[in-house]
């Protein structure tokens, strides 16, 4: 019995989970996470799988065809898709889009369904039938009629003003204008007349109109920079690339209007950083990926014109289908009005109902023996008091407050505006008021209980400043020329260097010694290592180098590196130029290895000048340990070093190098190619085949950006806390560092004693096993357990890992493989088993929500190497077993998911 709980409950009991990893993939699905293992099978049935898989994904993942300049292409029968009976349209969609709900015909009975269903207007038009009928009506049918059609025409009038201007930002969408192809030449046409496989033309400042395939551009080796704010809210350039060959062809009208290619990718989904498609033109095969995809929402910036051929169109692309609908979000108001609504109902029947009876009682014994009362109707007096209920109905119709929901909007609109022309929440930097984006801000800002807030760009400003690194073994942070401890740090002087751009405040001397003199290859190689492994682009005004980065941390880096005179300069396809403490050289870029948020690394190739092979890599301590060579004598000083950058709040990364053989390379580089092209599971490929090339690292140092904090956040989060306000921060850092930030914050203080996930796993175990003791064979009877896990008077705070955090809440089992074949189940063995998994579902849920009672019994709640998924989570939780209003706060795309969840 108890190694059957123990399966249901725990993972392995020798493996503890790891606080430094993040656990899982972004990528993966739920169902990922909780499917069966990799286990050993034989081996007929592990081939028959991997066919029948091979079929279905290509089935499923490369039925999308979209031919350029063709679109009869398009209209052929196999494209065609069943509406409605025989009815059938074609499966790509055009380009206009449609964000609006109503129509002019549709307008009056949807509007009308929506309405009705408040329970107060649906209670008087119940009402208002009842008085046109005349054995049983008491007041005239307009009595009731003129105040519903009141709230119902102010109601609609509010919902049609908000569908207009719907109608009218589609409108103004989908007639902006672009250069498409048509009789083979560029004209100019409306988004909404776009269709699948058009070759278009985008010029500077102008937003992508649909999902395109880039194809050339005015930029060398058709690059294309594009602002991303519309889909991910990140201001900073980055940059797309188009395939060699289509670089080298498709500059001119006339092969624009000649090009014809294949594209056979994936269907549409939501994924706005994956990409897998194959491009077939001229005999030859070219893998495409997200890198060479313009997503509709895009802003053409830095590059005067590029062209690219639609792959999707209108509610097809990524930003519409990630955009979904909008889910109702009720307020304590509103269910507080619905509640008071149904009580006054219930007690309308109820005292209907006792006149009713009383009147019958009345009518048998007095009423039918008093001539004057006699109406001339002769009815039996039951069905008498049947009809005085309706009527009784209809005279204490003033119970129910029918302006109760108009009152309640026009407070809302009220103090919307409040917000709005509040003076204290101006910010004059900026010259940015407070904006109230719904008229319910207001009444649920003042329930707020608990506040779930990001870290990188919340707490912190998200502006990266190189300040510390440690290069093989030895830090470098405050030092004079010597080598010798400053008392008062002296900011380092970078006038010797042209390229330096003056923002760098730098306090050891001694490094710049170190470079000057060219002594130590180690640092040489340290800064090349960060002005050649990156994505970031250049851009030249006025003789003057601007760095465009994907993040602000590979940004700080390269910039970092360009003041220590080790200075980016240009890339193209192929090459990268680096100045070298002003000598310049061209490198050639033999593979990029790119980073996501599984390998948390990122890697590059180049050929050195003298012909040599090296590869350079950056990554997350963690990853970067995984693969370095046994021999690595800096190891110990370098985990020091980080350990001690973490202590004071700063983002880490170590740095590796390989030397790689010709040979090595060209077995290596065959695979690389073949996995590029792969139709399916090409991220899977690629993994693979960066894991064989990604091993027996040298690590030459860790690098230490800082992050600073917003102003006032201290004093903000003491109010909160005063006024009864939990703040749970949830971030992807390492503990040490989310730890830091916490007391930096004041979230921590002195005073706090602070509970780790090592600590409360035991705690909650032992809990569930007592609650299911006590429930014996009711699993459910034991949610009766309400008792505190803390002593009361302590402060107390809570940091937990994600790595923990799926262990405690049973969220990714392993499961030990095991060797068997599949044979049909009995009826009791399905029993048995249906019954294993309701237990478990069940302790599951039990576990949960005594985690989140532990949780909430603390001040403060700090969960980090979490993913976005366990953001939202997070957020689900305490929603779901505190019902309590959650504010959730954040700056980036890791953030969706938990703000979404709110």
């Amino acid at each position: 019995m108890s190694s059957e709980r123990d399966s249901e409950t725990t993972l392995d009991e020798d493996s503890q989970p790891n606080d430094e990893v993040v656990p899982y993939s972004d990528d993966e699905t739920e169902d990922e996470l909780d499917g069966p293992q990799p286990a050993a099978e034989p081996e007929q049935n592990r081939i028959n799988r991997e066919a029948e898989e091979k079929r279905e994904v290509l089935k499923k993942d490369c039925s999308w065809q979209v031919k350029a300049n063709d679109r009869l292409f398009h209209e052929q029968p196999y494209f065609k898709r069943t509406v409605f009976l025989c009815f059938k349209r074609s499966k790509y969609a055009g380009n206009a889009i449609k964000t609006y709900k109503y129509n002019p015909i549709t307008f009056l009975p949807l509007n009308l369904c929506e309405q009705f269903k408040r329970a107060a207007n649906f209670y008087f038009l119940v009402l208002l039938i009842l008085q046109t009928i005349p054995q049983i009506t008491t007041l005239s049918w307009y009595t009731t009629l003129v105040p519903l059609l009141l709230v119902l025409g102010i109601t609609a009038v509010k919902d049609l003003v908000d569908d207009i201007a719907c109608h009218r930002m589609d409108s103004e969408v989908n007639n902006r204008t672009c250069e498409v192809i048509k009789d083979g030449r560029f004209k100019t046409t409306k988004w909404k007349d776009i269709k699948v496989g058009d070759v278009i033309r985008l010029k500077k400042n102008t937003f992508v109109p649909a999902d395109i395939l880039l194809l050339s551009s005015s930029e060398p080796n058709s690059l294309c920079y594009i602002e991303t704010a519309e889909l991910d809210g990140e201001t900073n350039l980055k940059f797309k690339m188009a395939l060699e060959v289509t670089d080298r062809y498709l500059q001119e009208e006339s092969a624009m209007a000649a090009f014809n290619g294949l594209i056979e990718c994936e269907e549409p989904n939501n994924r706005l950083d994956k990409f897998a498609g194959t491009l077939f033109w001229r005999n030859t095969r070219y893998p495409l990926d997200a890198d060479k995809i313009l997503l509709r929402g895009c802003k053409i910036r830095n590059t005067d014109f590029c062209h690219g051929v639609v792959i999707f169109a209108g509610a097809d692309t990524k930003i519409m289908k990630n955009s979904g609908k909008t889910r109702f979000k009720r307020t304590q108001i509103d269910s507080l009005m619905n509640y008071m609504v149904y009580t006054i109902f219930v007690f309308l029947i109820l005292l209907s109902a006792g006149l009713a009876i009383g009147h019958t009682y009345w009518e048998q014994q007095i009423g039918n023996s008093s001539w004057y009362l006699y109406d001339g109707e002769d009815y039996s007096p039951p069905y008498r008091g049947f009809l005085n209920f309706w009527g009784y109905i209809i005279v204490l119709n003033a119970m129910v407050p029918i302006s109760l929901y108009v009152s309640v909007e026009v407070i809302r609109l009220g103090q919307s505006y409040f917000i709005d022309w509040d003076l204290q929440m101006y910010y004059p930097e900026k010259d940015t008021p407070a904006k109230a984006r719904t008229t319910k801000l207001n009444e649920q800002l003042g329930q707020i209980h608990y506040i779930f807030s990001d870290k990188t760009g919340t707490l912190t400003q998200n502006i990266m400043t190189f300040k510390k690194c440690c290069i093989n073994g030895q830090r470098y942070d405050c030092r004079d020329g010597s080598g010798q401890l400053q008392n008062h740090p002296q900011q380092v002087d970078f006038s010797w260097n042209v390229y330096a751009d003056g923002k760098l405040s730098f306090y050891d001397h001694y490094l710049i010694e170190q470079i000057k003199s060219g002594k130590d290859p180690e640092i040489r190689q340290f800064f090349f290592l960060l002005a050649i492994c990156h994505t970031v682009m250049v851009d030249v005004s006025d003789g003057w180098l601007n760095y465009q980065a994907a993040s602000p941390d590979e940004g700080a880096l390269v910039s970092a590196a360009r003041n220590f005179g080790y200075v980016f300069l240009s890339r193209t396809q192929n090459t990268i130029t680096i100045s070298e403490m002003g000598m310049e050289r061209t490198y050639d870029v033999l593979a990029i290895l790119d980073f996501n948020s599984d390998r948390k690394r990122m890697s590059v190739i180049v050929r050195e000048s003298e012909g040599n092979i090296r590869l350079y890599c950056k990554g997350a301590d963690t990853v970067i340990y995984e693969r370095l060579h046994p021999r690595n004598l800096k190891r110990e000083a370098t985990e020091e070093a980080l350990d001690i950058f973490a202590n004071e709040t700063l983002r880490t990364l170590c740095l590796c190098y390989k030397d790689i053989s010709q040979e090595e390379f060209e077995a290596w580089n065959k695979k690389f190619m073949v996995a590029s092209a792969a139709i399916t599971n090409r991220d899977e490929a690629l993994d693979k085949v960066y894991e064989e090339i990604e091993k027996n690292l040298i690590l030459l140092g860790a690098t230490a950006i800082e992050d600073k904090l917003q102003d006032g956040v201290p004093e903000t989060i003491n109010k909160l806390s005063k006024a009864g306000i939990k703040i749970w921060v949830l971030t992807g850092d390492k503990k040490e560092t989310a730890e830091n930030i916490g007391f930096s914050c004041e979230l921590l203080t002195d005073e706090t004693t602070v509970c780790y996930g090592e600590d409360i796993s035991a705690l909650l175990q032992t809990r569930l096993e007592n609650q299911r003791n006590r429930a014996g064979s009711s699993t459910r009877s034991s949610l009766g357990m309400n008792e505190p896990f803390f002593q009361r008077g302590r402060d107390r705070a809570l940091i937990i890992t994600g790595s923990w955090l799926n262990e405690i809440l049973l969220e990714k089992k392993k499961k030990k493989k095991k060797l068997k074949l599949k044979f049909p189940k009995t009826a009791e063995e399905k029993h048995k088993q249906i019954e294993k998994r309701r237990r478990a579902e069940a302790n599951k849920e039990q576990q949960q929500q005594n985690f989140v009672d532990l949780a909430c019994e603390c001040r403060a709640v700090i969960c980090c190497r979490v993913t976005p998924k366990q953001k939202a989570m997070v957020v689900d939780l305490v929603k779901k077993y505190k019902k309590a209003v959650t504010l959730a706060v954040g700056d980036g795309a890791n953030d969706v998911n938990m703000i979404k969840s709110e």
